[in-house]
């Protein structure tokens, strides 16, 4: 009954205007007691429930924040929503988590509907590298900051310099005498591929060009897919070392060539990106370039806070944090 009662019923109950009961429940020291337990017995007796969501956006201090992630069955987005999800409580905000799927439809409809529901702010890793502007309804006035994505100044931003990381991939395999090296990642699309294979070619030049393998996703399963195409080469064009461009695909290629009875490292050596926390625990655990999933997420929220106080009237400076990753090396590179 509670989701159909509203503030005028309480009223006609209670016998008092509707000011009275608003009083009652937001200004109680201004209400005589004797009316002040009239409407509160109203409210007892008809399961009167108060609508937060509404009273805040009446004030226009909405309490919740949406973050839209562009793959909600990649774990590394899951870490990064973690962090979102703790900075946002501490700073007394709820969180709504939407998943694009890397569909520009899915992100153009979740960000329409996160603004309907007047949102405080919004958190969003963009479908399209160039940005999100595409996908953003006209007008809107809600605050926006982009996760693991750059946006020059238009916006608040927290991103992992993807070309460095590559570089670190790169020349850990050259330095490590691979010769015969291959990349591992796709769609073309997705800015982080381009630049972590961007980092990649810089680094390995010295020892030739890689074998490029490209994949219609990052997942598992693209991973063996490619596992099956690299097996398939002949021994003399096999590559002895492969960068995968996130750890769902390194995966995926460990699993293959254990199926095909192909020796991980001493076979092929394997480079897997993000560092989730399967990569450690797999059969032979992967080498992996680590990026800062939590704080990346916790980072972003904080941005997002900061910017939606200095929409209350505070002076606010668009700032773009970019942290470096670092290379963990485990068993899948490490030959005796």
């Amino acid at each position: 009954m509670s989701a159909t009662v509203s503030v005028k019923d309480v009223a006609a109950a209670a016998g008092v205007s509707v000011g009275t009961v608003s009083n009652v429940l937001n200004r109680p020291d201004r209400v005589g007691a004797a009316t002040r337990s009239r409407v509160e017995a109203a409210i007892e007796q008809l399961g009167f429930v108060r609508n937060e969501s509404a009273r805040h956006l009446r004030a226009g201090a909405s309490r919740t924040i949406g973050y839209l992630v562009l793959d909600a069955a990649n774990p590394f987005f899951t870490d990064v929503a973690k962090g979102v999800e703790e900075a946002a409580r501490d700073a007394g905000l709820a969180v709504f988590l939407c998943n694009s799927d890397n569909s520009r439809q899915r992100e153009r409809d979740y960000l329409e509907l996160l603004f309907e529901q007047r949102v405080r702010g919004v958190l969003v890793t963009p479908v399209d590298p160039a940005g999100v502007e595409a996908s953003l309804p006209p007008g809107v006035g809600v605050p926006v900051v982009l996760v693991d994505r750059t946006g020059g100044e238009k916006y608040c931003s927290v991103s992992v310099d993807d070309v460095y990381g590559g570089r670190l991939a790169g020349q850990y395999l050259a330095e490590s005498g691979h010769e015969r090296i291959a990349f591992v990642g796709g769609p073309e699309s997705v800015g982080q591929v381009q630049d972590r294979l961007a980092g990649f070619r810089e680094a390995v030049e010295g020892v030739g060009a890689p074998i490029v393998l490209p994949t219609a996703a990052l997942t598992v399963a693209e991973g063996r897919a490619a596992g099956q195409r690299l097996a398939g080469m002949p021994a003399s064009r096999r590559p002895t070392a492969a960068f995968c461009a996130n750890d769902l695909l390194a995966l995926g290629l460990l699993q293959e060539m254990t199926r095909l009875r192909i020796r991980v490292p001493e076979d092929l050596a394997i480079i897997g990106y993000d560092d989730i926390e399967f990569a450690a625990a797999a059969a032979v655990p992967l080498t992996s370039v680590r990026q800062p999933r939590h704080q990346i997420g916790r980072t972003a929220a904080e941005l997002l806070t900061e910017e939606t106080e200095a929409a209350d009237g505070r002076a606010h400076r668009h700032r773009q944090v970019v942290y470096l990753p670092e290379l963990i090396v485990r068993e899948s590179t490490i030959t005796a």
